[in-house]
């Protein structure tokens, strides 16, 4: 289960609100084991196949924590702050359940497969501090959803889930406003804290070590995000 908001959510602190550490609720399944341990199966199968969609059912789940977490986690901010990152939570929430609804048509239900914890991992070392949490998560990993989004929607409907590839559509016309509201407040905080972007970030991976970013980029919908040249440039010479 996805934690509740406090009704009495603490305003004018830094960055930290202390009750919230630990992990949101979680249920039994799926199980959790590291990223190296899935190993992608043949697309030719059902199982196969319901097998990525589940990947992508789990992606949202943590998506709908992570946008709750920092709503929570961080006082202080603008009341726009908060409202963006309720409505992106109800967006993730319609992402969730359209998968999930998905899923169940190939005879699986949400936790049947293994998953991994790299989104919450990433989470749980930036809860610290917003600047990094908006800078390696929204604009950094989920972003990487982006790119992945066109060559996963090809390979699913090229193996016959046609069905899946609107709710793809959907989820990517979305997360492009998400991860530009991460770049938004990404360049709030470094204007309010009096930091250059473009190294703050170099610095900011140096420090946390986010997974190395891999070509190919859907540079298109990185641009409707709110990237800059620079930042695109940098992304292409850092990923070779």
């Amino acid at each position: 289960m996805v934690q509740a908001l406090p009704d009495n959510l603490p305003v004018g602190a830094d960055t930290h609100i202390a009750p919230c550490d630990g992990i949101p609720g979680r249920s039994e399944f799926p199980r959790l084991v590291p990223a190296t341990a899935l190993r992608p199966q043949s697309l030719r199968t059902a199982e196969g196949r319901a097998a990525l969609i589940h990947s992508i059912v789990h992606i949202e789940r943590n998506a709908i924590d992570l946008a709750l977490d920092i709503i929570y986690r961080f006082a202080g901010m603008p009341d726009a702050f908060y409202r963006e990152w309720l409505t992106i939570a109800k967006e993730e929430a319609l992402h969730f359940t359209l998968l999930r609804n998905h899923l169940t048509g190939y005879g699986f239900e949400y936790g049947h497969f293994d998953a991994h914890n790299a989104l919450w991992d990433m989470a749980e070392k930036t809860r610290h501090d917003l600047l990094a949490r908006v800078a390696l998560v929204p604009r950094t990993l989920e972003a990487r959803g982006l790119d992945a989004s066109p060559q996963v929607k090809k390979k699913l409907v090229g193996a016959g889930d046609v069905a899946v590839g609107p709710i793809l559509d959907i989820i990517l016309r979305d997360e492009i406003g998400h991860v530009a509201v991460g770049n938004k407040w990404y360049r709030w905080l470094c204007t309010e804290r009096g930091l250059e972007p473009l190294a703050t970030y170099a610095e900011l991976v140096k420090q946390y070590q986010p997974p190395q970013l891999r070509q190919p980029f859907n540079l298109e919908a990185r641009r409707l995000a709110g990237f800059v040249d620079a930042e695109i440039d940098a992304l292409l010479s850092q990923a070779g």
